[in-house]
């Protein structure tokens, strides 16, 4: 038997944007779709002035209903074994931009989307970084040309206080996805 379409939902450490991620997670459960949930060792593991660790993984675990994937050993079988049919990162900070177009798989979300990838599948990248129109642009750049990376629409968040700063329109994950299963890229990329 097939079992129910399903995403893998990754949070890194950009901590403020947690409150922007997590209701997309809960409009896929809303669309019928799975989520399995994974956090990468700092959104796991870090109290920060946007909230606790803790609370954020049982706010993560209520909207799935699914345990957190927060270990190296949790993400490395999810491409392998078939457990989903997409993955999602959102948000993606500018260090793991950088690890996945350098191939450095040592974080759960790394490896997952590494795990993922050796199955074919869809990755798709919500950017919310400082330094995206600077360390992280060439990233961005190398990721948007690979196969089986997509990136969720993204602009400026803050031109005034941060001029480098990139961040995705996180409300467009569920028609990015849309578009990447159909190996497509969301238009504009570029948003304003």
């Amino acid at each position: 038997m097939k079992r129910p379409f399903t995403v893998v939902f990754a949070l890194c450490g950009s901590f403020c944007t947690f409150e922007k991620a997590l209701p997309q997670a809960a409009e896929l459960v809303g669309r019928g779709i799975e989520v399995i949930p994974l956090m990468s060792f700092n959104a796991a593991g870090l109290d920060t002035r946007f909230g606790r660790a803790q609370g954020w993984k049982e706010q993560l675990q209520a909207l799935t209903g699914r345990p957190v994937i927060e270990t190296l050993q949790g993400a490395e079988p999810l491409g392998p074994k078939d457990m989903a049919d997409a993955m999602i990162v959102a948000p993606c900070t500018g260090c793991t931009l950088a690890k996945l177009d350098l191939g450095i798989s040592d974080t759960p979300v790394t490896l997952g989307v590494k795990s993922m990838l050796r199955a074919d599948k869809p990755i798709l990248l919500a950017l919310s970084t400082n330094d995206g129109m600077g360390a992280s642009g060439p990233h961005i750049a190398a990721l948007s040309q690979r196969r089986n990376f997509y990136m969720v629409p993204f602009g400026q968040d803050a031109p005034g206080e941060k001029p480098a700063s990139l961040q995705s329109d996180f409300s467009l994950i569920g028609p990015a996805l849309d578009a990447a299963l159909e190996g497509k890229k969301l238009q504009p990329q570029i948003v304003f």
